[in-house]
């Protein structure tokens, strides 16, 4: 464990304390693995790497903990066992899988903290649980449309064993990310509530600042996060960054639990062509201009997601003001 004398109640609040006030979250996952060579044009997306070359996957891991990250994120966000089984493995083989991916990460910060000795930071690793849209792979987590049929239950039935499974697989937390409507969020903090023993972030996206994807109030969103005693904290991932600010003062009405925030480059996603228009994002330069805002009014967990990179990562550790005395106290 990161912190292994911190409990559910604790953990968040303990973490960010020996952090300095401000803990950094990773960045982009599947973009890295493409920098170092892996083909992702896949249904699993970046989960394909944790069959395929999982040495990529922890090198990954490394690069952001040398570029100060104190969050790691696993390789699981497109890993379902139906996804899996969907390729022709058991049920068995898919959970191992999963398993992997709290491993690779968990063995990755343990490299890293060999290799820094006394100096090492607390670092937790989140277990990545991504939404029901992700799995289709269709960009439904960037719509929220599950069409009219889709109901609580089903949603709890799909993502029930993955988040068995990768609880059990000793994480610090489970990061739900990317949820794009209050349903999935219901559905989320009702499996918490299911034995579920280890802590959990909720992070939804936007693409109008206000709402989330699908829509739905994102104040309305938070108060179900709010609600949920397992999660720790709340906020925003994959959303460009120039509406950050405004969704941190929506979510701060709802709930007093810390304010994550991991946007993407501001680049947009084309799901028919499965890939990211050029020249529609914003340089690490302007990404990391908003961060001591972010800050200021409220953010308390800050990183990086689709398209940003270990160079982003770096260049949030050295504009966030508490970074040079954060060292200290871990």
């Amino acid at each position: 464990m990161g912190l292994s004398n911190g409990t559910v109640d604790t953990l968040m609040s303990d973490f960010l304390r020996k952090s300095g006030g401000v803990a950094v979250i990773d960045g982009g996952f599947a973009t890295e693995l493409e920098r170092h060579g892996a083909d992702l044009n896949d249904p699993l997306w970046s989960a394909k790497c944790l069959l395929t070359s999982p040495n990529l996957v922890r090198q990954v891991h490394l690069d952001y903990l040398e570029a100060g990250a104190d969050i790691i994120i696993t390789a699981s966000y497109q890993a379902t066992i139906q996804g899996f089984e969907a390729k022709g493995f058991t049920k068995q083989e898919g959970e191992a899988m999963l398993k992997k991916s709290v491993d690779i990460a968990r063995e990755a910060r343990d490299i890293y903290n060999k290799k820094c000795g006394e100096s090492s930071r607390p670092i937790l690793v989140a277990a990545s649980v991504g939404s029901y849209g992700a799995y289709l792979a269709d960009g439904s987590e960037y719509s929220g449309d599950y069409g009219n049929a889709m109901n609580l239950e089903f949603l709890k039935s799909f993502h029930r064993r993955r988040v068995q499974v990768l609880a059990e697989s000793c994480p610090d937390l489970i990061a739900f990310e990317t949820i794009p409507n209050k349903l999935e969020a219901k559905a989320f903090a009702e499996l918490l509530e299911e034995g579920i023993k280890i802590p959990a972030w909720f992070s939804f996206n936007s693409k109008d600042g206000v709402n989330v994807v699908s829509g739905d109030s994102l104040t309305e969103c938070a108060k179900i996060a709010d609600s949920c005693k397992k999660v720790v904290a709340v906020g925003i991932n994959c959303t460009p960054p120039r509406f950050i600010s405004g969704l941190i003062l929506a979510i701060k009405k709802a709930t007093s639990k810390p304010i994550l925030i991991y946007p993407n480059s501001g680049e947009t996603y084309d799901a028919e062509i499965k890939q990211w228009v050029k020249n529609t994002g914003v340089a690490d330069v302007d990404f990391v201009s908003y961060v001591n805002k972010w800050c200021e009014i409220g953010a308390s967990l800050i990183g990086g997601c689709c398209r940003t990179t270990p160079n982003t990562i770096k260049a949030i550790c050295r504009t966030l003001p508490t970074r040079s005395g954060s060292m200290s106290l871990a």
